[in-house]
């Protein structure tokens, strides 16, 4: 079993920051990459930035410049720096993982997320 935790979520005045944490545990066999969603009531979960094998990222459009995804592997753990926040980045946030997960009988695939850590920008 894989267990994905954020933490790091709050209220932030605009123009502030906030950096978010995920840590991966559990029986992980490899990470091939890892992500941050976000969800607004009513809308689609959207992909906010993404780290592959090998720290390659891409982010999306409403972020890009002021978010930075980066990942500390000995600890399985991503973050999210999240910087010049604005009322329209309010959300919660949730963490992905895609790999494989080591079993007895070999390795499955893996394709887990966390539990979600609500950002509320507002003044």
């Amino acid at each position: 079993q894989v267990q994905l935790v954020e933490s790091g979520g709050g209220l932030v005045q605009p123009g502030g920051s906030l950096r978010l944490s995920c840590a991966a545990s559990g029986s992980i066999a490899s990470i091939n990459a890892m992500d941050w969603y976000r969800q607004v009531p009513g809308k689609e979960r959207e992909l906010v930035a993404r780290i592959v094998d090998g720290d390659s990222t891409n982010y999306a459009d409403s972020v890009k410049g002021r978010f930075t995804i980066s990942r500390d592997n000995t600890k399985s753990t991503i973050y999210l720096q999240m910087n010049n926040l604005k009322p329209e980045d309010t959300a919660v946030y949730y963490c992905h993982a895609e790999g494989a997960i080591g079993t007895m009988g070999g390795e499955l695939p893996l394709d887990a997320w966390g539990q979600g850590t609500l950002v509320t920008v507002s003044s």
